[in-house]
């Protein structure tokens, strides 16, 4: 048993600091304001995880998004392993991804711990894990810290930092250095992430860039879904346009695009999806100056409904919509939020058009210039970028260059086990 002299003398620098400030929280009723917001959830946050095998691994991810990417990277060690998978997430929407993507592949789906001392050692002292694989930004101080006390290899896949991240981390560089040397291998995605987890002092030799496991998720969902489901929102046929994970700011700019298409193409639609559900009112909200134009939440319409504009008040539906699409927008993009997803409409053949702000998603500059995606600044913009995305000559145009650029991804799943298998191997011996 490790002695507190030892184990505060391999603590990062600052890491005293931090834990002192997570202790405060909670010393001054901090898990009481904890437990009217998570209810339920509570026990498994505070260390309380049952039913797991000794020995899994821990797939750690946030939420919806970093819950698709983890689902490629499972699926991939389940076909060449017996290991048993477990998988943690923060949020109630990732646990209804994890449940809808990997039940039955995975041993336990549950909530992720704080990242105070106490509750991440009971979860660790409760399921044993051979490895922690945290997805993309998942950075947590205290459970990388408790891991390498306890020599269990931790890693990084799909690693990214946004812009807005990144800046607050060199802020506190030399702590973040520490951490991130905390992890026996960084898998990142792209050279710009990789550039900006080496500015932040992770070493060097730790970082691979392996691509997005997020695009081997979609490739598989591809296989699986098709234009029937949603269809039905077409009216006589007529386009139907999709604005995805729009943020506040952005609604009224889609709004504005929409009239413009509108006065050529009468019976021609708009599904707006909020990034965050609980947006949609608002969404609705933004439609009523525009009084041409009549909308709905989609939760209470029909087969025989009459609405211009849609708002989507649900979840996980958006790859599904797209797959019914004309023609798209990418959200986050037009507000300085780093922009959402360009990969899922484009594997639908649909240029991914999106505003300037696409920093969290670095490749989409070269989807530009492959005819991939397509950037726009301006509800005039946008409605231009929507009427070419009808005509048959770039629909035609758009699904080559969609498909061009596929063929340069892919994979990124396998790469990253094959990263993590070797280290296993030459480091711990274990042989699958």
């Amino acid at each position: 048993m490790r002695s507190k002299f030892e184990e505060t003398k391999n603590l990062p620098v600052g890491m005293n600091l931090y834990r002192f400030c997570v202790n405060s929280f909670f010393n001054m009723g901090g898990l009481k304001i904890l437990k009217r917001k998570y209810k339920d959830d509570i026990s498994e946050r505070t260390g309380n995880i049952s039913g797991v095998p000794e020995g899994s691994i821990w797939v750690h991810a946030v939420s919806v998004g970093e819950v698709q990417s983890a689902s490629s990277l499972i699926r991939v060690i389940k076909n060449k392993t017996d290991l048993p998978c477990i998988i943690s997430t923060v949020t109630p929407t990732g646990q209804k991804m994890a449940e809808s993507l990997l039940s039955g592949l995975v041993e336990k789906i549950f909530y992720s711990p704080f990242d105070a001392k106490k509750f991440v050692t009971s979860t660790l002292d409760n399921i044993k894990p051979s490895m922690y694989i945290s997805m993309e930004t998942e950075l947590w101080p205290e459970i990388l810290t408790e891991l390498k006390l306890r020599n269990i290899p931790a890693f990084l896949a799909n690693g990214r930092i946004s812009e807005k991240s990144f800046k607050n981390f060199k802020r506190t560089k030399f702590f973040w250095r520490k951490i991130l040397s905390s992890f026996a291998k960084l898998m990142v995605r792209f050279e710009e992430d990789k550039e900006k987890f080496s500015a932040l002092g992770a070493p060097a030799e730790k970082i691979i860039v392996t691509g997005d496991c997020k695009v081997d998720t979609l490739l598989d969902r591809r296989k699986f879904t098709g234009s029937e489901k949603w269809n039905w929102l077409k009216k006589n046929n007529a386009p139907l346009f999709v604005a995805g994970s729009t943020h506040q700011g952005e609604d009224e700019i889609v709004i504005s695009a929409f009239r413009i298409i509108r006065r050529k193409i009468p019976d021609a639609r708009l599904i707006i999806v909020p990034r965050h559900p609980e947006r949609a009112l608002m969404t609705i909200a933004s439609v009523l100056p525009f009084h041409e134009l009549h909308a709905e939440l989609l939760s209470k319409i029909n087969k025989n409904f009459d609405a211009d504009v849609i708002a989507v008040d649900e979840i996980g539906i958006l790859f599904e919509l797209y797959a019914s699409a004309d023609a798209v927008f990418i959200g986050g993009s037009l507000v300085e939020k780093g922009g959402q997803n360009p990969f899922e409409p484009a594997l639908f053949g649909l240029p991914a058009i999106h505003g300037p702000y696409m920093t969290d998603f670095p490749d989409t500059e070269r989807m530009d210039a492959m005819g991939a995606a397509i950037r726009i600044s301006s509800d005039t913009e946008l409605a231009r970028a929507w009427e070419e995305c009808l005509e048959p000559e770039e629909i035609e145009k758009a699904q080559r260059n969609c498909d061009e650029y596929f063929k340069t991804l892919g994979g990124a799943a396998k790469k990253t086990w094959a990263e993590i298998e070797e280290y296993m191997n030459k480091n711990f011996g274990v042989k699958n």
